[in-house]
């Protein structure tokens, strides 16, 4: 196994039994042995929130958006990011920007799905 699985898997670990700093330090040597690595920027970015630094997730988060703008998990986790920060608007408009990124893999594997602005999922810009 390569030293950036070893380290990520290690901070899926420390994640999951809660110890966020240990997370986030693995995850750091993740991206160090692998740099723009984005599940490991993900994951880096939860570790971050989930220890209360929301700046540094945000900041993260922004780093995979600009890896790949079509992630719309990446606009979900933002979204939750800004809402622990209590930015109601801006969570609301990362969540919309959420919805349209699926919406366009959505299209992309099925041509006919109707538009994100019809129904009860209406997006809001």
């Amino acid at each position: 196994m390569t030293a950036h699985v070893e380290h990520y898997k290690r901070g899926l670990a420390c994640f999951g039994q809660g110890k966020h700093e240990e997370a986030i330090t693995a995850f750091r040597a993740a991206l160090e042995a692998k740099p723009g690595w984005l599940d490991a920027l993900h994951a880096l970015a939860t570790a971050l929130s989930k220890s209360g630094d929301h700046d540094g997730a945000l900041a993260m988060i922004e780093r995979v958006i600009q890896l790949d703008p079509e992630d719309p998990f990446a606009y979900t986790s933002q979204s939750i990011f800004f809402q622990r920060k209590g930015l109601v608007p801006e969570a609301e408009k990362a969540q919309a920007k959420a919805r349209m990124a699926s919406w366009k893999q959505e299209l992309k594997k099925n041509p006919n799905a109707p538009p994100p602005d019809t129904g009860p999922m209406k997006v809001v810009q």
